[in-house]
């Protein structure tokens, strides 16, 4: 990867460029456009990678919604590529599917659902357990709002907890551990050794990739957020909470940017406009070591892979407005623009003064 000098400002080439690569996570606060950034980040990692799996960890999936297309627990080839393949996963279902045939009714199923988010951490074990198997050259994960995503990343210290506290169960009451797995529906050729031989290999695994998320060559935090004052918050401890945990953030997308050299008319959208240009300000002064895309509103929505990557050039190169404020073409269309509304008001006042006679 070349030095930051090397790079565009205000993209994601740095990330296109880092071939070591395994885990990107995008993130942030909900409703800022999470899974259209991930869809793209994988769309264009499939252009410069052999093969690209995108993950959502969002109960609330819609990467369905994004690709216009059905995903489910199970890979599946993103309709117009080769090498790119999404999946959604339901943490609650995953865990079901998992453990009901082996733990369902028994006292070990009751004792670990105790334990807060044990039952989140061995489903995303499972996942990653499975990711693992596959060949994927990287993957992307369309997170869940920030809460959800935090948990996500202290999974390895729950799971590590849990099996802590039923060793020292197991340790404390001896045989009457035993008995008890007996009465609870648990018999003796599946035992509690059985289950806590399971949540080993769970932890194992778990762990390797724990190393890895730590390893700034392996794993990095793409932080997406709006220019508003809840999600430069949200951000902030987002980016602290990454450091705390020796993840690897270094690069910002703000979305739905109004950006002040468009021939804006709307008082609503100029309002809009300087409430914004404070807030990116602050992002500056706040990140200036972060590579910071930004990304422009649209009026209408990213759906279907034309839409996406039509809008993934914003990625990869500054925007540009099409008018300049300022230029002939911009002061013609402000003027063409006033014509317009002089027209219609025209029209309508001509209506209400017929309506006013025939009265």
């Amino acid at each position: 990867m070349g030095s930051s000098e090397e790079l565009p400002e205000g993209t994601v080439q740095n990330i296109m460029e880092q071939e070591t690569l395994k885990w990107v996570f995008v993130g942030g606060k909900g409703g800022v456009g999470k899974t259209t950034c991930s869809s793209i980040m994988s769309i264009l990692l499939a252009k410069v990678r052999p093969s690209v799996l995108i993950i959502s960890t969002d109960p609330a999936h819609n990467l369905s919604d994004a690709f216009q297309q059905r995903f489910t627990k199970t890979p599946t080839l993103v309709t117009g590529f080769t090498n790119l393949y999404a999946m959604e996963v339901d943490p609650n279902v995953e865990n079901e599917d998992n453990l009901s045939s082996d733990m369902a009714d028994g006292f070990m199923s009751d004792l670990t659902n105790s334990i807060p988010g044990i039952d989140e951490a061995m489903s995303f074990a499972e996942m990653l357990k499975l990711v693992q198997t596959m060949d994927y050259s990287v993957i992307v994960f369309d997170t869940a709002p920030t809460g959800h995503t935090l948990r996500l990343l202290q999974f390895p210290a729950t799971l590590e907890k849990g099996l802590s506290k039923l060793m020292s169960l197991r340790t404390k009451f001896g045989g009457l551990f035993s008995q008890m797995t007996r009465m609870f529906g648990v018999g003796d050729d599946f035992g509690e050794d059985d289950i806590l031989g399971k949540l080993e290999g769970m932890k194992d695994v778990i762990e390797q990739v724990n190393r890895q998320f730590k390893d700034p060559d392996l794993t990095t935090f793409i932080c997406v957020c709006i220019p508003e004052f809840l999600s430069l918050y949200e951000t902030e401890r987002l980016v602290q909470e990454l450091t705390k945990f020796e993840i690897d953030t270094h690069n910002i997308i703000i979305n739905q940017v109004i950006f002040d050299d468009e021939a804006v008319e709307s008082k609503l959208l100029k309002s809009r406009m300087q409430m914004q240009r404070k807030y990116l300000d602050q992002f500056y002064v706040l990140y200036d070591d972060f590579n910071i895309t930004k990304l422009p509103l649209l009026p209408q929505e990213v759906c279907g892979v034309e839409a996406l990557e039509a809008f993934s050039q914003h990625f990869l190169s500054q925007y540009q407005p099409a008018i300049v404020r300022g230029s002939l073409d911009e002061v013609e269309q402000r003027v063409s623009i006033l014509k317009e509304q002089l027209h219609v008001a025209e029209s309508e006042l001509e209506k209400v003064k017929k309506g006013k006679q025939k009265a």
